[in-house]
């Protein structure tokens, strides 16, 4: 956090405005607990996605800006303690998630935005999520997670994920902005409905949906991007029907340890991206409230997200 607060500070002094033209973005996004905590190591634990972008075209007056990607994630989830042995005392089942995933965005200049994404892979010890958490545990000296013994089994993944922002331009401007979020999923892992609120505070001039980092859509053959400096807000409300990381998959129902979802919960972003030239990153704290029935989970939990992206020709 010392370091990200550094960063920040001196991202501060960049006063001018530089103009960038790139057409592609190789990204990383890394979640975990332990970004907000050195002793926490819990629920959603650890988060790693890849994501390869590319525009099709700049979109024109008439015409919406098209970009698409190409992702590859893997999620982990574990008790409130990855070292319990006793599949009695887990108040969640430890469950990993990888998918290769193909997702295609439209930009319009009404401030509108619609991404879609399809996600194909596996739930279980074929997600590997045991050998990346033993790996990382490894390398600071923690304990072996042995919890991972009870997870949920293998399972085949398929899930649409659909985004759709309006930006409320009446009462934004050139360095404060308010958005409507929704998203929806479905499909064999996460199905689920949220809606909620976007909004950015710029430290400097904010850009147009179709030409931000903040929506992945400062991709351009022949138009041109500029630097980037905000912080943004997103409360979400969601409402969820499955969640196979708890309830385990309806594909392979002989898990040994599974919980009902909470229907609905709470979710909180806050955080701060930063682009220039050939670079961007940023930071988020994410909060939410409890996702699955059990008498003994915690009611809330948080976890850090920091994003690198690197952009080219």
């Amino acid at each position: 956090m010392r370091t990200l607060f550094i960063i920040f500070i001196m991202q501060l002094s960049f006063t001018s405005v530089a103009q960038h033209n790139f057409s592609k973005e190789f990204s990383l996004v890394s979640d975990n607990d332990l970004y907000t905590s050195i002793v926490r190591d819990r629920y959603y634990t650890n988060g790693l996605f890849l994501t390869y972008r590319t525009v099709k075209n700049d979109g024109s007056k008439y015409n919406p800006k098209k970009i698409k990607q190409f992702q590859i994630g893997q999620l982990m989830y574990t008790s409130v303690n990855p070292n319990l042995t006793n599949a009695s005392l887990q108040d969640r089942p430890f469950a990993g998630y990888l998918y290769g995933s193909y997702g295609l965005n439209w930009y319009y200049h009404t401030n509108t935005i619609l991404a879609t994404e399809l996600q194909i892979g596996v739930i279980g010890p074929s997600a590997k999520g045991y050998e990346l958490q033993n790996f990382l545990h490894g390398l600071y000296n923690y304990p072996k997670p042995m919890g991972w013994r009870h997870q949920i089994n293998n399972a085949f993944a398929l899930n649409l994920n659909i985004k759709y922002l309006h930006n409320f331009s009446e009462i934004s401007n050139h360095y404060f902005d308010f958005s409507s979020y929704n998203n929806l999923k479905a499909g064999t892992i996460f199905t689920s409905l949220s809606s909620g609120l976007y909004s950015r505070v710029g430290l400097k001039k904010l850009q147009p949906f179709t030409n931000s980092v903040a929506f992945n859509s400062n991709l351009n053959h022949t138009a041109k991007s500029y630097d980037e400096s905000f912080l943004f807000i997103k409360p979400m409300l969601s409402y969820a029907l499955y969640d196979a990381t708890i309830e385990g998959s309806f594909l392979n129902n002989s898990n040994p340890v599974v919980f009902n979802v909470m229907p609905f919960y709470f979710l909180l972003e806050i955080g701060y991206r930063f682009y220039k030239k050939h670079f961007s990153y940023g930071y988020t704290y994410t909060y939410h409230t409890q996702k699955a029935k059990s008498l003994n989970i915690t009611k809330s939990n948080n976890y850090g997200s920091i994003y690198v992206g690197y952009y080219f020709n």
